[in-house]
């Protein structure tokens, strides 16, 4: 992949593949035309930064929150690229691609400018960064459980809140999501597997056991239905999960009314002169050309001064993806003990990230600051085991 040099390129151009290989940078002409308009009104302003924070306060705004989480999707492509390549090698076995788990990725954007800010000393490629590759692993361990599951299986597996979400995506009404989670309930309460190791390949339930669902169902709703009603809603929610867990990506090339001559900059409101003037003044006030590296021999020395047994533990958790009982087994000690333990290394390394914010960009450490802080250096715990020898 050869860089893109200009700023035009780096806000209007999104990576096109061959083969799983990246073939060619892709402009979007509305993109291309909206940030040369930019340039022309402001053309003393080069700075890569500074078009960042431009167009992440206009993302701000409603009326052009579309055309700057374009720009910054654009603005993202190689560092998602980049990411997913570092990130389906340590998923050998899958059977997902590269240009696969870029497009897993991308979709967050709008995800990552929520809960990005600019105040707080991370830029937001590193930022992206973290989150696109959790993203990723995360969505890559799911896939493998709906592929490999049946649809009953599937069911089986899924939790209540995954199960909302995934209706409430599909368009159901709050009354047809109670409908279809009570009716999972009882499908839960009645259908379970008869030998261990057989969840993922349930087949269907035989009509007895459709029979007492429905009589379950009934006799806690006042909407009597059958076993063919129950088995229909259940198999639509199982259609639903599977939509929810791999989401159609959308188009950026969409176009904005009728008039494809239209110009993006005459939908910003008038508002520039005085936004320039606050991003330049935010720029000037804060460098971050060496932060990623020093997060990152921050995290790492803090690693390092750790007690041997903590670094253990951290290593058991975030590399072999061990859970805390596994751990405590292994280590022969008590569950709750490996809790405490774990805690007490993830507090430490939060409160080294915490005082280089402080003493490093004089950002006062708030509750708020914490959290985000926190978000960071897990997406960084995870990527930086996932890499590491296990």
């Amino acid at each position: 992949m050869h860089p893109r040099q200009t700023i035009i390129e780096i806000f209007s151009t999104f990576v096109q593949f061959a083969g799983d290989r990246f073939s060619n940078w892709a402009t979007e002409s509305r993109l291309r035309r909206s940030i040369q308009s930019c340039m022309n009104r402001t053309p003393q302003e080069t700075s890569e930064y500074f078009w960042v924070l431009y167009w992440y306060k206009f993302w701000q705004v409603a009326e052009t929150q579309c055309l700057a989480q374009e720009h910054l999707t654009a603005y993202l492509q190689e560092t998602c690229y980049w990411v997913s390549q570092k990130t389906v090698i340590s998923f050998a076995s899958t059977q997902y691609q590269l240009s696969d788990c870029f497009q897993m990725a991308i979709a967050k954007v709008e995800k990552i400018l929520k809960n990005f800010n600019p105040n707080q000393g991370f830029s937001l490629k590193s930022y992206a960064s973290a989150i696109f590759g959790g993203v990723i692993r995360e969505t890559l361990r799911q896939r493998h459980e709906v592929d490999i599951c049946t649809d009953w299986g599937l069911l089986r597996k899924i939790t209540k809140k995954r199960l909302v979400e995934s209706l409430q995506t599909v368009g159901l009404s709050p009354g047809e999501i109670n409908a279809y989670v009570l009716a999972w309930n009882c499908f839960k309460t009645l259908y379970i597997p008869t030998s261990t190791g057989t969840s993922r390949q349930l087949s269907r339930p035989d009509h007895q056991i459709w029979e007492a669902i429905a009589k379950a169902h009934n006799t806690q709703s006042s909407q009597q239905v059958n076993p063919q009603i129950l088995e229909k809603w259940l198999l639509n929610a199982a259609k639903a999960v599977r939509k929810y867990l791999y989401p159609t990506q959308a188009s950026l090339n969409t176009h904005i009314g009728a008039d494809d001559s239209l110009e993006w900059m005459d939908n910003l409101p008038g508002t520039e002169e005085s936004l320039v003037n606050e991003i330049i003044a935010q720029e000037e006030a804060q460098t971050r050309t060496s932060q990623q590296t020093e997060i990152n021999q921050i995290l790492m020395a803090a690693i390092a001064q750790l007690e041997p047994q903590l670094q253990q533990i951290l290593q058991l958790y975030y590399s072999q993806e061990l859970t805390q009982d596994k751990i405590a087994k292994q280590l022969q000690m008590q569950q709750y003990t490996v809790s405490r333990r774990l805690k007490k290394a993830q507090e430490t390394l939060l409160r080294s990230l915490a005082n280089w914010s402080r003493d490093t960009l004089h950002i006062s450490v708030t509750s708020d600051l914490l959290k985000s802080i926190s978000t960071v250096m897990e997406e960084w715990l995870k990527s930086y085991y996932s890499l590491s020898p296990r």
